[in-house]
């Protein structure tokens, strides 16, 4: 059966990860916004590793855009600290007002709008510390966004899902926030035409902080920058989608900051719906919202068509959407949603082969961390 357990400090963390052979295998937690990944499989013996009292902002310094956190920190609290300072982590978070922490946000590779211009989590971890499935508290990276301190650690565990070590302590690099933005939403008929328009926005030179599509053609497009540009660069950008049914609709002030707040808090999911994020091209696009419309499932598309969050409904199969991504070659990640008996939480086609298997050997010999 599984259980719990809280670590209350680094050395504590550490001694639980040397329990002998016979302790149940080891699953980090901390803020719970992503339960398909931090709540242990049903009929297994797992122990929850809740990590949440690793938490503080360790260094910070606004000169060096860079700063260090313990991994159980919350998002929220990272970004009201740098907001004072007219900062943010521009690719971001989601699920920062559910609770995610900045482990949680590394562990699972989670991207949101802004990761369309700025680049995503791998870009911004510039360190990060953890103990493995020895015990051993693993340091790589540093302190400061030029380093060469030997085999990339932080990029490493981008994506690790927990199932490689439990991370401690996080340091990032991070940028100014912009001093106005504005979006722009086009309303074009179908999802070919948006998936057209995106296509030509992604390769122009309009410096888009963010583009968003869906089903049914809506385009939403994002500018930051100069209060004073932002009239002319609106003025382009809608002269460069061109014709669309009526002219866009232009959202500023807080009504606009709060579109992001959603769209980061993925507000549209309708309840009793499990999240699962695809990354995908944009050429799949079509294939995939056709397949899952059949299946009864709706999509949005991030990242200028990079990304799908699939809103899956519960009554459905989990197995039935693992079945689509294989076919059509892709990798899901599910974040939320109950876990099901025997499901590993990556669907279709999952990636890592036989370098996944010599990283996991190398930091988890004993196979102490729940395998992914």
């Amino acid at each position: 059966m599984s259980g719990a357990a809280r670590a209350e400090s680094v050395e504590e963390l550490r001694e639980l990860v040397r329990q002998g052979p016979g302790a149940p295998r080891l699953l980090p937690v901390a803020g719970g916004s992503k339960p398909a990944l931090s709540t242990p499989p049903p009929g297994t013996e797992v122990l929850a590793l809740d990590l949440s009292a690793l938490r503080g902002i360790v260094e910070y310094d606004p000169a060096e855009l860079t700063f260090t956190a313990l991994a159980g920190t919350p998002v929220r609290e990272v970004a009201a600290a740098l907001a004072e300072h007219g900062q943010h982590l521009p690719f971001d978070p989601p699920f920062a007002g559910a609770g995610a922490t900045l482990g949680g946000v590394v562990a699972t590779g989670a991207s949101g709008a802004g990761a369309f211009r700025h680049g995503g989590v791998r870009d911004f971890v510039i360190g990060v510390r953890f103990v493995d499935g020895t015990g051993r508290l693993v340091a790589g990276g540093g302190k400061v966004v030029k380093n060469a301190a030997g085999f990339d650690l932080p990029k490493l565990m981008v994506g690790s899902i927990g199932r490689l070590g439990a991370i401690v302590q996080l340091s990032f690099k991070v940028f100014p926030r912009p001093r106005a933005t504005t979006t722009l939403r086009f309303a074009l008929g179908s999802l070919e035409a948006a998936l057209a328009a995106a296509t030509r926005l992604a390769r122009g030179p309009l410096d888009l902080d963010a583009l968003e599509l869906e089903r049914g053609g809506r385009l939403t497009a994002r500018l930051g920058g100069d209060m004073e540009a932002l009239d002319p660069r609106a003025a382009r950008l809608a002269a460069e989608v061109g014709e669309a049914d009526g002219p866009p609709e232009r959202v500023d002030g807080e009504d606009e900051a709060g579109l992001w707040r959603d769209a980061a808090e993925l507000s549209w999911v309708p309840p009793e719906h499990a999240v699962v994020r695809v990354p995908l091209t944009a050429h799949g696009v079509v294939a995939l919202d056709t397949a899952l419309a059949a299946a009864g499932a709706s999509a949005r598309y991030g990242l200028g068509a990079n990304v799908a969050w699939v809103a899956w409904p519960q009554g459905i199969e989990i197995d039935r959407l693992d079945a689509l991504l294989r076919e059509s070659r892709l990798t899901g990640m599910a974040l939320t949603g109950a876990p099901v008996a025997g499901r590993r939480p990556l669907l279709g086609v999952v990636p890592g082969g036989a370098f996944g298997a010599r990283v996991r050997r190398a930091l988890d010999p004993f196979d102490r961390f729940l395998e992914g």
